[in-house]
């Protein structure tokens, strides 16, 4: 079971800031009867109205996630006699989209993230509280998990299902041959990516076709810099961008840019995670989900990882293991099912369901099966544990435009020229921030 400390948790959004993410005037948002309540879906009856059935959209469209939900469903309507109807979006488009969705038709239940993102849409009225479900599987989980499952009207409304630690991953194979050592520092990480360069390997797999990978390191190298506390109130705006020691994470970044794949920006995590598998690149920094990729068991029992080393002061005591798990919408909020499905995944047997399909994340709940952890496993999970803090990543600890509208192009643009404009994200910041 793995513990969580300081699992991070930003400041409540507003109105103001919710529509200009959205990019629609108030006024355009009129007949849009999903918005008549501001705070906190107060939902129907607590646990909704007797159903056959309820309907789930999932952003778990890679084809490991997507079997292990499948299996979850399958398991939900044997035990219970509810049917449920999938809905399987691309992963980006699920997220990139999840404003409309929330708006127009959406599904009863649905996958989504702990932490700010979660507590964004709960202060707009868009999801439902499952305050009843909890208070039949609270016991199965920690102190951490119930703060990170908690809207900012202090309703619950997040069952997680897993969670997973951010780490560069590695084959075993192509260390052993080559002689190369877990570094435990930046120093050292920087010295082992020359000793790789030079044998003919690409350092440090990186892929930011999609515009979220990049964040990690930018966490990573921040928290180990300035500490996990700076990382949650630079996501909440609550420190400047505009100050030596944002500059001072770009400065350090820098000079692993000549060790990262120069293909980054027009691949895909999956791409990334293949060339590792193929043993074309040293390294790769992602969460623990990038096993996922490696269906080959002979590939998968050559992984191991290792934490980001240590830069300064703050050491490895900070983790990036965001929790991933369900939410209702207001719409699922009347629906008995979808409140019984909610209470499904946070018990040992939804989430042993789950695990049984993929193995790549650490299950949440207490009393499920951990007897099957691999070593990968087990070290992931003792990872998570040991950490005095976890952030949950930038995309979910900070303003949801901050990071989709200002960072995503500016990471990219980093990626290509190695310059940052500190004042100008702290000038973008300032107006994103300001409107809620």
């Amino acid at each position: 079971m793995a513990a969580h400390p300081e699992a991070s948790i930003s400041a409540r959004p507003a109105r103001r800031t919710f529509l200009a993410t959205i990019g629609v005037s108030a006024a355009g948002l009129a007949g849009v009867p999903l918005l008549a309540a501001c705070t906190g879906g107060s939902g129907p009856s607590a646990g909704g109205s007797e159903s056959s059935g309820l309907s789930f959209g999932s952003g778990s469209s890679d084809e490991v996630p997507k079997k292990a939900y499948q299996a979850v469903t399958d398991a939900f309507t044997q035990k219970t006699g509810k049917t449920v109807r999938t809905n399987v979006v691309p992963h980006n488009d699920f997220q990139n989209k999840i404003n409309s969705y929330l708006q127009g038709s959406p599904d009863d239940a649905f996958t989504w993230f702990a932490g700010y993102r979660m507590q964004f849409y709960a202060s707009k009225g868009l999801l439902a509280p499952v305050d009843d479900v909890w208070a039949k599987i609270g016991g199965n989980f920690s102190d951490a998990l119930k703060k990170a499952s908690t809207g900012p009207d202090g309703k619950m409304y997040f069952v997680p299902n897993y969670n997973y630690p951010w780490g560069f991953f590695y084959r075993k194979s192509v260390w052993a041959g080559k002689g190369y050592e877990v570094p435990e520092t930046f120093d050292a990480l920087k010295a082992l990516a020359a000793r790789m360069k030079a044998d003919g390997i690409i350092p440090i797999g990186f892929a930011d076709k999609d515009g979220w990978p990049a964040m990690g390191t930018f966490d990573y190298i921040n928290m180990r810099l300035n500490g996990y506390q700076f990382h949650v109130d630079l996501c909440s705006h609550k420190e400047s961008w505009d100050q030596n020691k944002v500059t001072d994470v770009f400065d350090t970044w820098s000079a692993l840019l000549p060790f990262q794949d120069p293909a980054a920006l027009g691949q895909t995590w999956q791409d990334a995670a293949r060339a590792l598998a193929a043993k074309k690149t040293g390294m790769y920094l992602l969460g623990s989900f990038v096993t996922q990729q490696f269906t080959d068991p002979a590939v998968l029992k050559d992984i191991d990882f290792f934490a980001f080393p240590e830069i300064a002061t703050e050491g490895r005591d900070a983790v990036e293991a965001p929790i991933d798990g369900l939410l209702l919408s207001t719409k699922g909020g009347g629906n008995a099912a979808a409140h019984q499905f909610m209470e499904f995944i946070g018990t040992p047997e939804g989430q042993d369901t789950y695990a049984s399909v993929d193995a790549s994340n650490i299950v949440t709940a207490k009393g499920a099966d951990t007897s099957k952890f691999t070593p990968l496993n087990k070290k992931c999970a003792d990872t998570i544990a040991q950490a005095k803090s976890i952030s949950q990543f930038f995309d979910r600890d900070a303003l949801p435009a901050m990071a989709n509208n200002v960072m995503i192009p500016a990471l990219q643009t980093f990626l290509k020229n190695g310059k940052m404009d500190v004042k100008n994200l702290e000038a973008q910041a300032k107006s994103l921030y300001a409107a809620q």
